[in-house]
């Protein structure tokens, strides 16, 4: 990891970055400290994203958690990209610095948690809810899906014509005196595939060819297919199995029933 960021090897590698420093009035000497700054407390992200997903292991629900730490130059990239953003919202003296920044990108940690069936996720968002404090919730979904239960429980909605599902939480803890904000991404093992495909096909292209854009929306259909085909087979497992178990129940009872008579029997022509 470099000490220090090099100026003209950064801005040669992003290529859009120099006119937004000089449209933005954003000192290079800040974004250094930022970058310096951040590479101090990476070991003590590591943690936290380690404890936060151990934590998320735990629930029945989860098939499997990935963590990582933001990488220190994609940060700087970010935040020269989002400075005219934070403008807007805050006013033209707005600057990225090193009392702030840790506030302001929400993904410095980012932890993603796939389970299997779609019926599962409502647990996992009661397990989130219940085990910190969550400051936002955004479920991003494909135009067209049911939105139903999202709007029932309050969430913000993003509708994407990519086809890109999943539901994010941005909570917030305290590994030092100063607040930060973690970025947790629950999605099924099908928006998953999905969305590594489709990150990987547009991370490189500057723009998607209409050929891959037209296939990667038939895979988007298909993906949905198979994630309600699934909900669909695990809810008919789960009928089969109760009727299995109230169909042995009722065996059970009748050679019960049987067994008693039998005694009576018995007993009767004791008797006679």
């Amino acid at each position: 990891m470099k000490n220090k960021l090099v100026k003209e090897e950064f801005i040669e590698k992003y290529k859009f970055a120099e006119d937004e420093i000089k449209s933005n009035n954003i000192d290079w000497n800040v974004l250094n400290s930022i970058y310096e700054d951040f590479n101090v407390y990476k070991d003590t992200y590591e943690a936290q994203a380690d404890f936060i997903s151990n934590t998320l292991r735990t629930h029945n629900k989860i098939h499997s958690v990935k963590s990582r730490i933001k990488d220190s130059e994609r940060l700087i990239e970010k935040i020269i990209r989002k400075t005219s953003d934070r403008k807007e919202k805050y006013g033209e003296k707005f600057q990225f610095s090193v009392d702030n920044y840790k506030e302001e990108i929400n993904d410095l940690i980012g932890i993603r948690v796939i389970h299997i069936f779609k019926q599962d996720w409502e647990n996992i968002h009661e397990f989130i809810l219940d085990t910190w404090k969550v400051i936002e919730i955004t479920a991003n979904v494909r135009e067209g899906d049911d939105t139903k239960r999202f709007e029932e429980l309050d969430i913000e909605i993003q509708s994407r014509k990519s086809g890109y599902r999943s539901v994010h939480y941005l909570i917030e803890f305290y590994p030092t005196s100063q607040r930060v904000i973690a970025e947790i991404q629950v999605r099924t093992i099908f928006e998953e595939g999905y969305g590594e495909i489709d990150h990987q096909l547009r991370y490189t292209h500057k723009e998607i060819p209409e050929v891959l854009a037209l296939n990667l929306l038939l895979f988007n259909r298909i993906s949905g297919s198979a994630d309600e085909m699934a909900s669909f087979i695990n809810l008919l497992n789960k009928n089969l199995g109760e009727m299995e178990y109230r169909y042995e129940d009722i065996l059970d009872k009748k050679e019960k029933e049987i067994e008693e008579l039998k005694k009576k029997l018995l007993k009767f022509e004791k008797e006679r």
